[in-house]
């Protein structure tokens, strides 16, 4: 179980709402999800109906209207338990789009059941030659009257083999570079929207991850989110959200490999005795006890900035380096710990050091990320 103790951003209400996210989590069929490839409805709507969706969406909307410090809460205990469920995407990401621009007939269309989880959403920014670069995506909205024609493809969309609602970045001018890009609604019964096959990752693999496709899909002016051309400042302005989102994940899923170290090399025995009681084990986990102290530390700091509003993007893009980098290097520390059996997919080190890989490239790779941060300086 994920220690809290200590931790001064969460108060009574907080660890009561933890308990009711951590009986839905362990109740999730992970190993299900793992074969399937995609998390089925039921688990949607249980995590719906435990109010562990979407908890910042407005009361008149259907939500709670809760602050980011309960996102943070299931974005840990997900994370923690190795579970791959796109819940927080839903939450953290597409949600905030909905409510800093969406109009009030969108809100209320889309909303409610985001929250209670009859519907499952996604956001379509990655294209097959524009990954951390948006200003290169060549899917392109053509003016049809007072709608657009949508044409072109995405790729590696998370939610995207389940999503009844997917937020497509789209240029609507020829005019390159980070003009003319505006996001617009889809519906999954669109005419001429097509979802690929569900990709094979290396880690993830209960979270469904998939290529779209867009054939001159007819869409009226009212699936329009925000102002046209104005897309490119709508990511910027909503993706330090993202990006701490995922520096959440990451240290959850970092303190999970600490504490299947210790316990393994507890259990485990060699040359007559057992592996933690050797100097080099101890001398490693005293190292990563040390690295993640100061990472809770970091992360509770970067998210009483954001729930104040004063977290910059250069400072969610450090914390998206930061904890991406760390969960990434003690999985491997862990698993290094676990001998042999660290490299078997029985035990739950494996998954955890499989799904670490991609926190350093989704949100904006870690590249990306200096640069962002350089920038600033």
């Amino acid at each position: 179980m994920l220690d809290t103790a200590g931790r001064t951003i969460f108060d009574d209400s907080h660890e009561a709402f933890r308990d009711t996210v951590r009986r839905v989590v362990a109740s999730l069929d992970v190993d299900r999800h793992e074969r399937e490839g995609i998390v089925e409805r039921e688990a949607w709507l249980q995590a719906g109906s435990a109010g562990m969706l979407c908890p910042g969406v407005p009361e008149e909307y259907g939500g709670p209207g809760l602050p980011f410090t309960f996102n943070a809460i299931v974005g840990e205990e997900i994370s923690y338990a190795g579970a791959a469920a796109g819940f927080t995407l839903q939450s953290d990401i597409v949600a905030d789009y909905l409510i800093a621009y969406g109009s009030e007939e969108q809100k209320r269309r889309w909303l409610p059941g985001m929250v209670s989880g009859e519907v499952v959403s996604a956001i379509a920014m990655t294209e097959p030659g524009a990954g951390s670069d948006l200003q290169g995506m060549k899917t392109i909205a053509r003016r049809d009257g007072n709608g657009w024609l949508l044409s072109g493809s995405k790729t590696y969309i998370t939610n995207g083999q389940s999503a009844d609602l997917v937020i497509v970045c789209a240029r609507t001018t020829e005019e390159g570079g980070a003009r003319g890009i505006s996001l617009l609604l889809v519906e999954a019964g669109d005419e001429g929207f097509s979802r690929g096959r569900n990709l094979d990752k290396i880690g993830l693999h209960g979270n469904d991850t998939s290529e779209l496709f867009f054939d001159e899909v007819a869409l009226p002016a009212d699936r329009l989110l925000g102002q046209e051309n104005a897309g490119f400042m709508m990511l910027m302005n909503q993706l330090p959200q993202e990006r701490l989102s995922i520096a959440v994940q990451a240290q959850a899923a970092a303190q999970r490999a600490f504490d299947l170290a210790v316990e393994f090399t507890r259990e485990r025995r060699a040359f007559g005795r057992t592996v933690f009681e050797f100097q080099n084990t101890r001398f490693t986990l005293a190292d990563m006890k040390a690295r993640l102290q100061v990472g809770w530390a970091h992360l509770d700091w970067a998210i009483a900035r954001h729930v104040a509003g004063k977290l910059t993007p250069a400072e969610a893009s450090a914390a998206k380096l930061w904890h991406s980098e760390e969960q990434f290097a003690l999985a491997d520390i862990a698993l290094q710990l676990h001998g042999g059996a660290g490299y078997m997919n029985e035990y739950p080190i494996a998954r955890l050091w499989r799904d670490a890989r991609v926190t350093r490239i989704y949100g904006g790779t870690s590249e990306i990320m200096k640069e962002l941060i350089a920038r600033a300086i």
